[in-house]
């Protein structure tokens, strides 16, 4: 790629591609390996000849779905390449890969602008902290217009950027020097007393300034034409570094899962720090969500057998990986995605050290369908099934109480897709049902739950208060009780029991979240208490405290970026209210004005693809997760339900006490009449 500049040492770089939907980011990969030597010529998307997107369900539609990656080495530094997919459907699958980067490369159509979906991943860089380098691509097209996408840069994802016109081989560039003097008061000090400042010197201002995302670097370019891309480069591995700690413990991220064509199981981990050998032993760092904020435990241990590299489809074994690094190991069964993974051994503050690197991964599905198959059995498609929620975990698979099986997406694109690869992979032929929303359910005030299980020689009794918990939280558990009133051995059972399944709600029956379970009390008996006895108990205290309770009914909303033109904006704000939607005012942008806001994913799932009629095309939304909030037609979800609590035996609210030697049932209402230990009153 021309001129390669040393640097003192090297460094392992993890950089990510991303870019909205036909921003060509697979064309630009493919520029990019060719002239890193890694391929002999570039591939084309609309020749299914290209290196990243290698899979057949890939070719076939032409769009990136799996962050495919590769490896090579420029300047004495080796880097791992990612291209990840741009089609919001996909948003987790990149939202993994984004959690493992050191660097990013956002691509931006010079001819069309910032798409709404650009925002989304910018955002999600910011979130993360990433630094990112912008390309505006297609800028050899009649209707690129820089300027234009520069102005729209600025106004809608950060004034902090400079465009950047060609290699920092010699002198640099005086409006450089001006923007490293604008964020780094040393630089400022002396530019402005008119000292001459080195170039060594403003080199490291600037790698500073765009590690920390105080700014950011942009070039131009075409990635169909090769104009650009190996000068970007050049730029690019002059201003980045990584200081991993090689020293240090191993320890690892987790960031994407998959099976190679025999079925064996493929793990692929960031290194975080140290190194990982062949034979090495290692722990998984498992989040437990019965756990207090920052505990975490360490799984079981397992050995790694083989390393990999990969590059595409093509892969190489390697004798370690060392902190920075990209790397795929066989053996591993226990680790999902997202997981640290660190050295066998480790004390408990190593742990706690590896672990609180960990990111936060916020996208969920909102979209829940029914999944059948007529040419194989439920038994053989769940198996299938759970083995691609391996490597998509948002699939969540789940069998319901008639025995169907469901899957969860984040859209009709991903079910589509998820058809063709079940007949790819599998020969299996499935039908889904239309999609529905993922409602949630919790309580809007504490309440008291009380459940006893005493048929003839049982016995446990369990009191817990249900306290309403701030969004995102999930269940969590606490416990109030002394243990001279009950021993830790049967509280920290009842704690296991709160977490064990899916406890339903009473509107819908649909799951609980974000609620506090604390134990005031409980009992056990001495001969009379067996395994089994206090799950009941557990059980019935949470749904007894549910039917008093105020259930408050949630419902997945998406955040959204509208793009259209001017004259479309009047029509569109009336769909946003119509839906039950917000909107922050619309601001003029060029020929287009966006209009950021959110709404419940049940009205708006379906929106693109009337905005695009309404607009002749000329408008496009972007969604994503915006979390659950309190829905907004609860009466009609209730009434479409029509769930039955009477009826759900399997979630029921009754107590079984014990009267001569028998034992009798207790409805909800009147078992605070009937229980042993005294009744604890909310204050």
């Amino acid at each position: 790629m021309g001129n390669q500049e040393e640097k003192k040492s090297t460094n392992h770089i993890c950089v990510g591609l991303l870019a909205h939907v036909d921003g060509g980011k697979t064309t630009f990969s493919e520029q990019l390996l060719y002239h890193a030597g890694v391929i002999r010529s570039a591939g084309r998307v609309d020749q299914g000849n290209t290196v990243m997107d290698g899979d057949a369900v890939e070719r076939a539609r032409g769009i990136t779905i799996y962050a495919d990656q590769s490896c090579f080495e420029y300047g004495g530094d080796e880097y791992y390449f990612l291209d990840t997919p741009g089609h919001v459907d996909f948003a987790a699958e990149t939202e993994r890969v984004v959690a493992a980067l050191d660097y990013a490369i956002l691509l931006v159509d010079a001819s069309s602008g910032v798409a709404a979906h650009t925002v989304t991943l910018f955002r999600m860089l910011k979130r993360f902290q990433v630094p990112v380098f912008f390309f505006l691509n297609k800028i050899d097209l009649n209707t690129a217009d820089l300027e234009r996408t520069m102005e729209e840069i600025k106004q809608r994802l950060t004034e902090d950027i400079i465009l950047v016109e060609a290699p920092l081989d010699g002198e640099i560039p005086e409006e450089l020097t001006e923007f490293a003097a604008g964020r780094d008061e040393d630089i400022m000090e002396d530019y402005l007393e008119g000292r001459p400042i080195e170039r060594d010197r403003i080199l490291a201002s600037l790698k500073k300034i765009i590690k920390e995302r105080n700014g950011f670097l942009c070039m131009k370019g075409s990635a169909l034409k090769d104009q650009g891309v190996a000068e970007f480069f050049q730029v690019f591995h002059q201003l980045t570094e990584t200081g991993y700690g090689e020293e240090e413990p191993f320890s690892g991220l987790v960031y994407k899962v998959r099976h190679d064509p025999d079925g064996q199981r493929i793990v692929y981990i960031k290194v975080l720090s140290g190194k990982l050998e062949g034979r090495d032993p290692v722990c998984v760092l498992e989040e437990k969500a019965d756990k207090e904020d920052g505990e975490q435990v360490a799984r079981t241990g397992e050995k790694v057998h083989q390393i990999r590299i990969y590059s595409g489809q093509q892969s190489r074994i390697i004798d370690k990986a060392l902190a920075g690094s990209l790397c795929a190991v066989t053996g591993l069964s226990l680790p999902k995605c997202q997981d640290m993974v660190v050295r066998a051994g480790l004390n408990d503050t190593e742990i706690y050290q590896a672990f609180k690197t960990r990111p936060r991964l916020q996208m969920r599905p909102a979209l829940q369908a029914r999944v059948a198959s007529e040419n194989t059995d439920s038994h053989t498609l769940f198996n299938q099934l759970k083995f691609l929620e391996d490597e998509e975990p948002g699939l969540a698979v789940n069998v319901g109480e008639d025995k169907s099986l469901t899957v969860s997406v984040m859209g009709k694109i991903q079910l589509e897709v998820l058809d063709q690869v079940l007949r790819e992979r599998f020969g299996t032929e499935v039908t889904f049902s239309p999609p529905k929303v993922l409602y949630r359910e919790t309580i809007a005030a504490p309440v008291m739950g009380f459940g006893h299980y005493e048929p003839l020689r049982h016995y446990a009794e369990v009191h817990l208060r249900l306290e309403p918990a701030p969004r995102g939280t999930g269940i969590t558990f606490a416990s109030e009780c002394h243990v001279d009133t009950l021993g830790i051995n049967y509280q920290n059972l009842i704690k296991t029991h709160v977490f064990e399944k899916v406890h339903k709600g009473v509107l819908t029956g649909s799951p609980l979240t974000d609620i506090k379970m604390i134990l005031t009390a409980g009992r056990s008996h001495l001969k009379h208490t067996e395994g089994g006895d206090f799950r009941e108990a557990t059980y019935r205290a949470i749904r007894q405290g549910l039917e008093k309770a105020e259930s408050v009914l949630l419902e997945p909303w998406y955040q959204f970026e509208i793009t259209a033109p001017e004259e479309y904006i009047g029509k569109i704000m009336a769909d946003i209210q119509k839906r039950s939607g917000i909107f922050d005012p619309p601001r003029l942008n060029g020929a287009v004005m966006p209009v950021s806001g959110s709404g419940p994913a049940a009205s708006f799932m379906d929106y693109g693809i009337e905005l695009a009629a309404a607009t002749r095309g000329t408008g496009s939304i972007s969604m994503v997760w915006g979390g659950y909030r309190e829905c907004h037609n609860t009466e009609a979800v209730i009434a479409e339900c029509d769930y039955d609590k009477g009826a759900d035996k399997e979630n029921t609210s009754s107590s079984v006490f014990c009267s001569h030697g028998a034992g009798f049932v207790v409805n909800w209402n009147e078992v605070e009449q009937y229980i042993h230990l005294p009744k604890e009153e909310i204050d």
